[in-house]
């Protein structure tokens, strides 16, 4: 028996990557309209002019629409490269806070995190996402370390999830805005933590 592909897989190129591209655009005007209860399959369908049938034999909920547009922007905050530890820090809060500024990226995290809560298999596709984004990330972390501003024993993932926990805590827990304070503060948290050894392994 064929095993079922995941949500949104697809050969690429084509009449298949032509009803993707719609489907996950219409998603995201759709994120940017209203919140992410609000998205149904027949409102993508109707905007983004694939039938709804075809909507749900390949993504089969809205869910699985949402996790596609989560691979697709897995990769769209950059990883500072400045030469200095402190600064990349200060750049990747910088680049946290632009992305959950606009309303289709709020929507787009609110609903993931929905997503998984009532879904173990998403739930495990939205880990995996968010672990390999973190790992490409702890990439400026490494690079501190060789050139000499960290302690070897420096958890670069615990570096990351200590500098963008508090964004996820301001967004989806306090449901409040993002500001330049909070960008400043976790950079600079993260960085002085990391500099006493608070996360070596």
């Amino acid at each position: 028996m064929t095993e079922r592909p995941p949500h949104g897989s697809a050969r690429p190129g084509g009449r298949t990557a032509r009803t993707r591209t719609a489907v996950l655009a219409a998603a995201l005007d759709e994120l940017d309209a209203a919140e992410f209860n609000a998205l149904t399959l027949d409102k993508l369908a109707a905007r983004s002019g694939v039938h709804v049938s075809t909507i749900r034999r390949r993504w089969r909920t809205v869910e699985g629409v949402v996790v596609d547009l989560l691979a697709q922007h897995s990769s769209t905050i950059p990883t500072p490269d400045s030469g200095d530890f402190r600064q990349d820090l200060h750049e990747l809060a910088q680049a946290i806070a632009d992305f959950q500024a606009t309303p289709r990226n709020y929507n787009l995290i609110e609903g993931i995190v929905a997503a998984a809560a009532h879904d173990s298999g998403i739930a495990d596709i939205v880990r995996g996402a968010f672990t390999a984004r973190t790992e490409h990330v702890t990439q400026l972390v490494s690079r501190a370390v060789d050139r000499g501003e960290l302690p070897p024993e420096t958890s670069a993932t615990e570096v990351i999830a200590a500098l963008s926990a508090p964004f996820y805590y301001r967004l989806l827990i306090l449901r409040a805005p993002v500001d330049e304070r909070l960008v400043h503060t976790s950079a600079e948290a993260a960085y002085y933590a990391a500099h006493a050894g608070v996360f070596g392994r």
